[in-house]
C-alpha cells in the first residue's frame, strides 16, 4: 500500500495516472492521505474486468474457496487490526475505541459470511411422478457496492462478505475521504493468490463520474449503496432504465421513546452513546429523545448536564469524548443549524460551540440539544447527521407511536421502559427496521438490518443479507421417456 489510493482494476493496482486528490485529517485540518481521480473509463474497465471473471472463472462455482477465501482475510484483518483502525482515525476523524471497534465488527462479518457461503442450497421437488423442479441459488453477476466514509470498514464488509460468498464478482467505489482505508481492507482480499483476476476491483472518486458510469452500465447485476436519500434515490432513477437490483441503505432520524418508568440514569446514558456515535454521523444515531410528560423536565435537565460534559478531541487521546466531524464545512453547517434553531420552532437547551486553541484548526464542535413541539420542523423532520439530538414532549403511548413514526424515515428507533409487556407493544407499532428495548445502536453480523421508506429497502447483515446479491433459478427436468 502507498499514501495514494490507487484503483485496482483486473488483478493489478492501476498506475497514478490524471488528477490527485488530497484528504485531510479532520482532527488538524493536515493531509491524510491522497487518491486518484477515477472518470468514466476506469469505471467501464472495472465492470469489464469483473464481467470478464464472472463468466471466464469457476470462482461462481467454487464455495468452498470462496469460504476460504473470506476465512483467511478475517485473518489477515485481525492482524492488521490496529494499522487499520489508526488510518481510519486520521482519516474521518472518529475516536480510536469506536475505530477498533468497527474494525472488529468487520472481522466478525468476514467470518460469518466465510460460513454461509458453504450453505447456499436450493430445493427439489418432484411436480408430478418422474417430472422434477430444481431451484438454484446462484450469484447475480456483477455488484457495485458504494462505500460512505463514516464507517468505511464495517460498510464495505457487510456488502463484499454477502457478495463473494454469493459468488458475485465486485467492482467497489469506496468515499474519497476514506479510500486508503478501504483500500487497506481490500487487500486482505486482494493479496490472495487463489482469487482470480478481476473478482475485486475498486475506482475511487471524489465527483460523480464514476457513480454515474457504474449506474448506467447494462452489465451490472446488483448495486449496494449506503448514504443519503437523496443520492440513493437519484441512483435509483439512473438504474431505472436497466431495471438494475438495488439495496438501498438511506438515512435514518431514529427515535428513542423513554417512558416514566424508565431508570433516567442509565437511560441517559444509553441515549447519549447512542446520539453522539461517531459524532451523530451515522444513519442509526439517535436523533430524536421522545420523553413521557411525567418526568420530561428531569430527563431534559439530566441528558442536558450529561451532554455538557462532552468533551470533543482528537480520536487517538483516550480523554476524548468525542471525535471532530468529517470536515469544517459539516462543522460549520451544524453550529448554522443551532444557531438558526428558533427559526425550526426550537429552543436550544445545550449550545454546542466550537472549541478554541489547538481543537479549532479542526472540525470539531461540542454537541447540542434542542427542544422541539412541532412536528413540521426541520429539526424534527430532516436528517441533521451530526452531534444535534431534539428532545421532544408524549401525553401517552398512542402519541408516542404517532410522533415517532410522523417522519418518513424508518431506519431505527429505541424504547426505554421497565415494563416488558409496554416495550414489546411499542416496537411493533414503530415503523423501523430495527427497533432496541433500552439499548441503541445494537448491531451483529447475524442480524439483519435495513429501512423502510425513505430509510431504503432490502437487507444487510444475517442470512437475508445475501438475497440482494443471489438469484434464483427453476430447472425442470422429467425422466418419463
Amino acid at each position: 500500500m502507498t499514501k495514494v489510493a490507487q484503483h485496482y482494476i483486473d488483478g493489478a493496482w492501476m498506475p497514478a495516472r490524471g488528477a490527485i486528490g488530497t484528504t485531510l485529517n479532520p482532527a488538524t485540518g493536515e493531509p491524510a492521505g491522497e487518491f486518484v481521480e477515477g472518470t468514466a473509463a476506469d469505471a467501464q474497465a472495472a465492470i469489464a474486468a469483473a464481467t470478464r471473471a464472472f463468466h471466464a472463472t469457476s470462482w461462481k462455482h467454487d464455495a468452498r474457496l470462496r469460504s476460504e477465501v473470506l476465512l483467511a482475510a478475517a485473518t489477515r484483518l485481525e492482524e492488521r487490526r490496529e494499522q487499520v483502525a489508526h488510518l481510519l482515525v486520521a482519516q474521518n476523524g472518529k475516536l480510536l475505541r469506536e475505530a477498533l471497534g468497527e474494525v472488529g465488527a468487520a472481522i466478525s462479518e468476514l467470518r460469518y459470511y466465510a460460513g454461509l457461503a458453504r450453505n447456499l442450497f436450493g430445493r427439489v421437488v418432484e411436480i408430478e411422478p418422474g417430472c422434477f423442479s430444481t431451484l438454484h441459488r446462484e450469484a447475480a453477476g456483477v455488484a457495485v457496492i458504494i462505500v460512505p466514509w463514516n464507517a468505511p470498514v464495517t460498510l464495505l464488509v457487510r456488502s463484499l462478505g454477502p457478495a463473494l460468498a454469493a459468488g458475485c464478482t465486485v467492482v467497489v467505489k469506496p468515499a474519497h475521504q476514506t479510500a486508503l482505508v478501504s483500500n487497506l481492507v481490500l487487500e486482505t482480499v486482494l493479496c490472495d493468490p487463489r482469487v482470480p483476476a478481476g473478482v475485486v476491483n475498486t475506482v475511487t472518486e471524489s465527483g460523480a463520474e464514476v457513480a454515474r458510469a457504474l449506474c448506467e452500465s447494462p452489465d451490472v447485476g446488483v448495486i449496494s449503496f449506503t448514504g443519503s436519500t437523496a443520492v440513493g434515490k437519484a441512483i435509483a432513477r439512473a438504474t431505472a432504465g436497466n431495471l438494475t437490483r438495488l439495496s438501498l441503505e438511506l438515512g435514518g432520524k431514529a427515535a428513542g421513546v423513554v417512558f416514566g418508568d424508565c431508570d433516567i440514569a442509565t437511560t441517559v446514558r444509553g441515549m447519549l452513546a447512542g446520539g453522539l456515535i461517531l459524532s451523530g454521523q451515522q444513519c442509526t444515531a439517535l436523533a430524536r429523545v421522545l420523553v413521557h410528560e411525567s418526568v420530561y423536565d428531569r430527563f431534559a435537565a439530566e441528558l442536558s448536564e450529561a451532554m455538557r460534559r462532552v468533551q470533543p478531541g482528537p480520536g487517538m487521546d483516550p480523554a476524548s469524548g468525542m471525535g471532530p466531524l468529517i470536515d469544517v464545512a459539516n462543522r460549520e453547517r451544524i453550529r448554522a443549524l443551532v444557531e438558526g434553531a428558533a427559526d425550526a420552532s426550537g429552543k436550544v437547551l445545550v449550545h454546542g460551540q466550537v472549541p478554541g486553541g489547538a481543537l479549532a484548526r479542526g472540525a470539531f464542535i461540542a454537541p447540542s440539544l434542542i427542544a422541539v413541539d412541532d412536528l413540521a420542523s426541520p429539526l424534527v423532520q430532516n436528517e441533521l447527521f451530526g452531534p444535534v439530538m431534539v428532545i421532544e414532549r408524549f401525553k401517552d403511548e398512542d402519541d408516542a407511536v404517532m410522533r415517532a413514526n410522523a417522519t418518513r424515515y424508518g431506519l431505527a428507533a429505541s424504547v426505554w421502559t421497565g415494563d416488558a409487556g409496554r416495550a414489546r407493544r411499542v416496537a411493533s407499532r414503530l415503523r423501523s427496521g430495527s427497533v432496541w428495548i433500552n439499548a441503541h445502536n445494537k448491531l451483529f453480523a447475524e442480524i439483519e438490518t435495513g429501512g423502510e421508506r425513505d430509510s431504503g429497502y432490502g437487507r444487510l447483515h444475517g442470512v437475508e443479507g445475501m438475497n440482494d446479491f443471489l438469484v434464483t433459478k427453476h430447472v425442470y427436468q422429467s425422466h418419463i421417456a
